[in-house]
Order: C-alpha cells, then sequence, then structure tokens
C-alpha cells in the first residue's frame, strides 16, 4: 500500500480522534453533532493508524517524507 499521511498529519489525525472521542464521552457533545464527532473520530483515527487517505490521494497531497 502506498502510504501518504505522514508523521506529524498522523499525530494530529490521532489526536483530533481522541479529542473529539473524549468530547462525546464527557457529554460536551450532543443529539447531530455528537454523531457528526464520532463519524469525523472514526475517520481521523484509521487513516492516522494505516497511514493512507483517500481524501489525500484524490486530492494529490502527501505528507508522508519516505518512500514506502
Amino acid at each position: 500500500m502506498h502510504y501518504n499521511v505522514g508523521g506529524a498529519d498522523r499525530v494530529g489525525r490521532l489526536i483530533v480522534g481522541v479529542a473529539l472521542i473524549a468530547l462525546n464521552l464527557f457529554g460536551i457533545l450532543s443529539g447531530t453533532l455528537a454523531t457528526i464527532a464520532w463519524v469525523v473520530a472514526a475517520i481521523a483515527i484509521v487513516t492516522g493508524l494505516i497511514r493512507f487517505c483517500p481524501a489525500n490521494s484524490l486530492f494529490g497531497i502527501n505528507t508522508c517524507h519516505s518512500a514506502d
């Protein structure tokens, strides 16, 4: 698989994902906003873990500096 999510981008995605989950778990978000936050958190965490983002690929963005 061709990676397109690099170091800082990856860490940022994971932090945003965990933060959104925390906001939901502590009850700070509710209703439709909470549902949207769950979806965004899941996408951010998954793309951070697998180091591939379809949106980055679509727009030609590559934050991964290595050739792996």
